[in-house]
C-alpha cells in the first residue's frame, strides 16, 4: 500500500488540539499515525522542517466556469490553481451554462473532478430553477446527488417569500442557504462602490445599503425559520455588525470574507481598473477595517476566495459597461491571509487554520478540516515565511484578472496532499 511520511513540521490542527513538531504517516489516503520521530518505512518522505502542516484548506466559494465558460476557466485549470494555493477541497457555485439546478449536473461535476484527481469538489446547487427566483429547485434530490449547499450566487434570492420557502426546505435536509446579499434596485448599472472614487471615475456607484438591506431581510427570515444562513463575501461595516448582533441573538448565521475585501479599498479601482472590479465592490477604508475587526473577533467564520476567472478579452471591455465583475484568488488567498492578517498580528496561525479549513468544512457539513488518525489525508503544508512575488501570467488559472499581480507576499503552500496523494509541490 502506498505510504507517505511527513517529517518534522509544525503540525497544527486546532480541532484536534495539535500544535507541535510532529510527523504524520499516511497510508492509502488515510492518516495512520501522528507523533514525534516516527520511524515507519514509507514509499515517500516529505521533509516539512520549518514549515506548517495543517488540515487541507477548503474554499467554499469558487467559480470554475465549466460548463459554458471555458474561455475563462475549466474544471481542470481551476483545480490546478486550487492545489497550487493549498486547497484540497473547493465548492463551485452553480452559475455555469447550463446552470447547476438539476441532480445530473451535480453528479457530472463531481465525477469529472474525480477523474482529474486534484482537489475534491463539493458543488453548490441553485436555490431556484435557472436562478430566476420563480420556483425552487428539488433540494433533496440535489443534496442526494452531492450538493452541499444552495445559492443563486451572482444575484440574491429574488423575493422574501421564495427565500422563506427555500430556508424551510434547506433546514429540513440540513443544508445551508448561501446568500449573495444585494438589492439590485438600489444601484441600477452600478459598477464601483458609491463614494468619492465613483465620483472621480464618473461611474455609477453601488451603495453599502444594497448589501445591508438584503442581509437584514435574510437574517429576519433565518431567525423565523431556524435555517442555516451563510452570507457570502461580506463587505460592509454595517453588515459585519448585523451578523455580530444576529449571532448574539442565537440566529444560525455564518459568513465569509474574501482576501480582496480585507486587503483593498475602492481606491484600488483607480490603479487596477477592471482587475479590481467585483461584486460586491471594494469598499471604503472604514469598511475594510470593520471587516478585519470581524475576522479578528470571530464574527467572520471563513475566508473564501470568490475565485472568479474572466478571460482577458472580457476584462478588456470598458469599466463602465460590459467588463464583467470578478477577480481570481485561489493562488493568492493563503499568502494574502498570512501577509495581511497573521504577519501583522491581527490573527494567530491557529485562527487562520480555523478560518480556511475547520470552519469552511463545518459550514458545508463535511468531515474535513482536521488531522486525526483514521481520517482522510487531506493536508496542506506551507512555509509562512517564504517571500515571493505573485505573477498572474505564471499562474495555473486560465485567467489573469488579479489586482495582486506583482505584489510581494510572505507565505505560500509548498505541498498539497489530497486523499493521501501529493497533488502539488512548489
Amino acid at each position: 500500500m502506498a505510504t507517505l511520511l511527513i517529517k518534522g513540521g509544525r503540525v497544527l490542527s486546532p480541532e484536534d488540539g495539535l500544535d507541535g513538531e510532529l510527523d504524520v504517516l499516511v497510508e492509502e489516503g488515510v492518516i495512520r499515525e501522528i507523533g514525534p520521530n516516527l520511524t515507519a518505512a514509507a514509499d515517500q518522505t516529505l521533509d516539512a522542517r520549518g514549515q506548517v502542516v495543517v488540515p487541507g484548506l477548503v474554499d467554499i466559494h469558487v467559480h470554475l466556469r465549466e460548463p459554458g465558460g471555458e474561455i475563462s476557466e475549466t474544471l481542470e485549470t481551476g483545480l490546478q490553481a486550487a492545489v497550487a494555493g493549498g486547497f484540497t477541497a473547493v465548492c463551485p457555485m452553480p452559475n455555469t451554462k447550463p446552470l447547476i439546478d438539476r441532480p445530473e449536473l451535480v453528479r457530472t461535476t463531481i465525477e469529472k473532478a474525480e477523474r482529474i484527481g486534484l482537489a475534491h469538489v463539493f458543488p453548490i446547487a441553485a436555490v431556484s430553477m435557472e436562478s430566476l427566483g420563480e420556483s425552487l429547485t428539488d433540494m433533496a434530490a440535489l443534496k442526494a446527488a452531492g450538493a452541499v449547499g444552495f445559492s443563486d450566487d451572482g444575484r440574491p434570492v429574488k423575493t422574501a417569500g421564495l427565500m422563506r420557502r427555500a430556508m424551510e426546505k434547506a433546514r429540513g435536509i440540513g443544508a445551508p442557504i448561501i446568500e449573495h446579499c444585494e438589492d439590485p434596485s438600489l444601484h441600477p448599472g452600478g459598477v464601483v462602490n458609491e463614494g468619492p472614487v465613483a465620483q472621480r471615475l464618473k461611474l455609477r456607484g453601488i451603495p453599502n445599503c444594497s448589501e445591508d438591506v438584503c442581509l437584514g431581510r435574510d437574517l429576519i427570515l433565518g431567525e423565523a425559520t431556524g435555517a442555516h444562513l451563510h452570507v457570502a463575501h461580506l463587505s460592509t461595516a454595517r453588515a459585519v455588525e448585523m451578523v455580530r448582533a444576529a449571532k448574539r441573538r442565537g440566529i444560525r448565521v455564518s459568513c465569509e470574507v474574501t482576501p480582496h475585501h480585507f486587503t483593498l479599498t475602492d481606491e484600488a479601482m483607480e490603479k487596477y481598473g477592471t482587475n479590481a472590479k467585483m461584486n460586491p465592490p471594494l469598499r471604503s477604508a472604514q469598511d475594510v477595517e470593520a471587516v478585519c475587526a470581524g475576522i479578528a473577533d470571530g464574527t467572520v467564520d471563513a475566508l473564501a476566495t470568490d475565485h472568479a476567472p474572466q478571460a482577458p478579452e472580457l476584462k478588456a471591455k470598458p469599466l463602465s459597461g460590459d467588463s464583467p465583475f470578478g477577480v481570481i484568488g485561489l493562488e493568492t488567498a493563503l499568502a494574502l491571509a498570512l501577509t495581511q492578517l497573521v504577519h501583522t498580528g491581527r490573527i494567530s496561525l491557529a485562527h487562520l487554520v480555523v478560518l480556511m479549513s475547520t470552519n469552511p468544512a463545518r459550514i458545508i457539513g463535511q468531515p474535513l478540516g482536521r488531522l486525526q488518525v483514521g481520517g482522510a489525508a487531506d493536508i496542506t503544508v506551507f512555509d509562512p515565511n517564504l517571500e515571493w512575488t505573485y505573477c498572474a501570467a505564471e499562474g495555473r488559472s486560465k485567467s489573469r484578472n488579479s489586482p495582486f499581480d506583482g505584489w510581494q507576499l510572505k507565505g505560500a503552500a509548498t505541498a498539497t496532499i489530497a486523499a493521501g496523494k501529493i497533488v502539488y509541490r512548489r
